[in-house]
């Protein structure tokens, strides 16, 4: 087994204390995040934890009960996600846990928080399954189950694609959701010629590719994070594939225009948050983050935003202790959301309603929102 790495962050805003004197530095409410900080996802991490400090300054200073949180390094690994569930269960200033970052990182350590009765709150949790784990686990996440169908009328109604080839990562997430959209794509009439798997540290996916050009697909369709769909979309033009490339909303972020360059452009993606969209919960989200970190946030900084801000309105309104935030979720209406608009999470999937999806196309080494039309 792979060891538990020791690097954690302990981070409690001091704003908050400050404000109101030394009561207030005295009565603070931990959360536990389990996630990357270092390993092939780290910079998830990061940008959450950018996110999580933009909304607790903006939030603890007027609150009764500060937020702070101890993130501890997953790598987002299942076995270290598993050995962090049992730290954070058994530390009583915790009283629930964000994270982790993927969903089969997150589902290994599930069956501990649900024993612990400890809210595991996933908040990039997309697989279906994730919230079947008990009545512990909550996501704001959209579930793959609502995505996939999204991402294959993008592809057959948007493109007018009708034979496509998928490429998906080769987990638990990636081979369900290569499932759901192949069901929703036969469902509008469409095939998927070809559906290959890579593995997470795969690099070269040359044969990989080989095999999906002589399946004949007049679409390709990517199911991966940003950095396995940069690599893949640079092969992809390498080999002499032209055609349209449509990837899910977890390769939409500013390090795969890093990592792609020029390769990317044509790229076709779905995404929940656009920092150009004009809702003023967007741009004053967008100002604020500019501000503090002098670029524009993605839908991860965005998620781990509203995540934040919904623990404190859990916290300050229903209480905290573990049992005060189970209860407070299903009680919860009208939170402030930068994606959503406001949340509340149905009772039944417990998962929030409401998700609103954009077509973006990569355009002059930039996302922008897609205008319609078929590409040739």
């Amino acid at each position: 087994m792979m060891p538990l790495r020791r690097r954690s962050i302990l981070t409690g805003l001091v704003a908050g204390a400050m404000a109101s004197g030394p009561a207030r530095a005295a009565d603070p409410v931990f959360v536990g995040v389990s996630g990357p900080l270092t390993g092939p996802n780290a910079q998830y991490g990061a940008q959450w934890k950018d996110a999580f400090d933009l909304a607790l300054a903006e939030v603890n200073p007027t609150a009764a009960h500060p937020v702070r949180y101890v993130f501890e390094d997953s790598q987002s690994d299942p076995r270290q996600s598993v050995a962090i569930a049992q730290k954070f269960v058994n530390d009583p200033r915790i009283v629930m846990e964000l994270g982790d970052f993927s969903s089969p990182a997150s589902m290994a350590a599930s069956p501990i928080y649900q024993r612990a009765k400890l809210v595991q709150f996933g908040f990039t949790n997309s697989h279906p399954d994730f919230t079947k784990g008990g009545d512990y686990m909550w996501s704001n996440s959209i579930s793959q189950a609502e995505e996939q169908p999204s991402l294959a009328d993008f592809a057959v109604a948007g493109l007018g694609r009708k034979r496509l080839g998928v490429i998906h990562l080769n987990t638990d997430w990636g081979v369900t959701s290569k499932n759901l959209f192949a069901a929703a794509v036969q469902a509008k009439g469409a095939e998927v010629t070809a559906a290959e798997g890579f593995l997470p540290n795969e690099r070269d996916f040359r044969s990989t590719l080989v095999r999906i050009r002589d399946s004949n697909p007049d679409g390709i369709v990517l199911i991966a994070y940003y950095a396995d769909a940069a690599t893949i979309i640079r092969q992809i033009r390498t080999l002499g594939l032209t055609q349209p490339i449509v990837a899910v909303s977890s390769v939409y972020s500013p390090k795969l225009l890093e990592l792609g360059g020029d390769a990317v452009n044509g790229v076709h993606v779905i995404t929940t948050f656009f920092p150009e969209e004009p809702r003023p919960e967007v741009q004053r989200f967008v100002a604020s983050f500019r501000a503090k970190y002098s670029r524009e946030p993605d839908t991860f900084n965005a998620t781990a935003y509203d995540t934040m801000i919904l623990v404190s309105t859990l916290v300050n309104q229903f209480g905290t202790t573990r049992a005060a935030i189970r209860d407070g979720l299903s009680k919860v209406r009208g939170v402030p959301s930068v994606i959503y608009g406001t949340m509340q999470f149905d009772q039944a999937t417990r998962r929030v309603e409401g998700a609103r999806y954009k077509r973006l196309l990569v355009q002059g080494g930039k996302f922008v929102l897609w205008q319609g039309g078929t590409p040739s």
